[in-house]
């Protein structure tokens, strides 16, 4: 398929301020299945942009801003062709057939950022496998058990709530869904990360990203790499998910990083629109 995808945001101040270095991770990950034909990408006159890779590979616009302003702006606008992607296509290794599993040695050296020795909280409305079960059938439940007792909730500003608010107050928006189910699938041994980027929905009858970027989760799957799921929709991800970055905590997927410099606090609001058009 073909994309386009525009995105624009505005932070606006009462008063003129100073701004600090900030980080952009708005760039789908290139592969063999994802080109980008068309890139733009502008904020602030005077503005300096350095391109750099960080932690996990995400491609980071690091923005500096010499002068004082009353508006930040940013404007993005790419291109993209995306070879469709079978969800399910993959094999697992055979020690990771039937969870909970141990990673062998190499693997639990490289993921142990991404694991966690602390049990996940209970979860009223699904219980862990007491004794192996097959992996993607039991992942695929607790992901579908998420999406279909929990509300979802558009909230554009603001930390991702812990699961325990989460499920106390049995609702949340994609970031809250997102850090439930990497505590849970730590919980169960697994390694999991978080994911953000952009979610095609043509076609779908319920949006569940409406206009704003996304969150999910990858867990790693022997055999299979890291594989991702997207519990507000109860899915796994294929070509639809245009994944920007990754990372160990939900601050290192964050599309936009940064703040202003004032003696005083000054009233400000943030505008943002997002249109992902299927060119065809």
């Amino acid at each position: 398929m073909k994309v386009e995808i525009r995105y624009a945001a505005r932070y606006a101040y009462d008063e003129r301020v100073t701004f600090s270095p900030h980080l952009f991770r708005l760039i789908p990950k290139v592969d063999r299945a994802l080109k980008l034909r068309r890139f733009d990408f502008r904020t602030n006159t005077g503005a300096v942009i350095n391109w750099r890779r960080d932690l996990f590979d995400n491609e980071v616009a690091s923005v500096f801003y010499p002068k004082a302003a009353r508006n930040l702006d940013v404007k993005l606008r790419l291109r993209l062709e995306v070879a469709e992607k079978n969800a399910f296509g993959f094999l697992l290794a055979s020690h990771a057939l039937h969870a909970p599993f141990a990673y062998q040695p190499q693997e639990a050296l490289v993921l142990a950022p991404y694991l966690s020795a602390a049990p996940a909280l209970p979860i009223p409305f699904w219980k862990a496998p007491l004794a192996p079960e097959p992996t993607i059938p039991t992942l695929t439940a607790l992901n579908a058990a998420l999406h279909q007792h929990l509300a979802y909730e558009r909230r554009d500003e603001g930390a991702a709530r812990t699961s325990a608010e989460t499920l106390a107050l049995g609702s949340g928006a994609c970031r809250d869904f997102a850090v439930l189910l990497v505590d849970t699938l730590r919980g169960l041994g697994l390694a999991a990360r978080y994911a953000s980027g952009y979610l095609c929905e043509f076609g779908s009858d319920e949006k569940r990203a409406e206009g704003a970027l996304h969150a999910w989760v990858e867990v790693y799957l022997p055999g299979a790499g890291w594989v991702g799921f997207d519990p507000t929709n109860g899915t796994l991800c294929d070509h639809r998910h245009l994944t920007a970055a990754v990372g160990l905590g939900t601050e290192d997927v964050a599309p936009v990083i940064g703040s202003y410099y004032h003696d005083t606090p000054v009233p400000h609001e943030m505008s943002a629109s997002l249109e992902i058009i299927d060119v065809h």
